[in-house]
């Protein structure tokens, strides 16, 4: 199959450099294809009552100092791995699965790469891996990466 759009999801973690090199050898196999990043904030809520929005719905700089640290994180993943990505985008979403499959539906993507985390405890029952979450969901070829430092909380 023929990638032209290649997403790499990243958490900017400690390991998401592993994810990255798996992705650069990718598009370095697929002479033509571009590479986007993208890096999810969890959106701030506001309570209004027993209602809950999403803050960025409200105020567009409501989460603009997370998203700039986010940001300056990222172009620091970015030249660390020397990606030449021909998108890098930190935004926000009430979840990141919510984020990455919004953002691979708009912008057309072919292969998905993200890592996946074991979780264990309390971490495993309430949320689960991301990419257990966004895989049924999106429209394209995903690569999963196995991470094997487990999150726990």
């Amino acid at each position: 199959m023929s990638y032209e759009h290649i997403l790499l999801v990243t958490d900017l973690l400690s390991d998401a450099d592993i994810v990255a090199q798996k992705a650069k050898r990718i598009v370095e196999d697929r002479p033509g294809s571009k590479l986007s990043v993208l890096h999810i904030v969890k959106d701030t809520m506001v309570g209004f009552g027993y209602e809950l929005v999403p803050a960025s719905s409200l105020y567009d700089e409501i989460d603009d100092e997370r998203c700039q640290e986010a940001r300056a994180k990222l172009a620091q993943f970015l030249e660390r791995n020397q990606l030449n990505a021909a998108t890098s985008e930190v935004t926000t979403a009430i979840s990141s699965s919510e984020g990455i499959v919004s953002y691979c539906h708009k912008h057309d993507v072919d292969l998905l790469v993200i890592g996946r985390h074991k979780r264990t405890g309390i971490a495993a029952w309430i949320s689960g891996a991301t990419a257990d979450n966004i895989l049924p969901n999106v429209p394209c070829d995903s690569f999963v990466v196995r991470l094997d430092k487990p999150v726990s909380t």
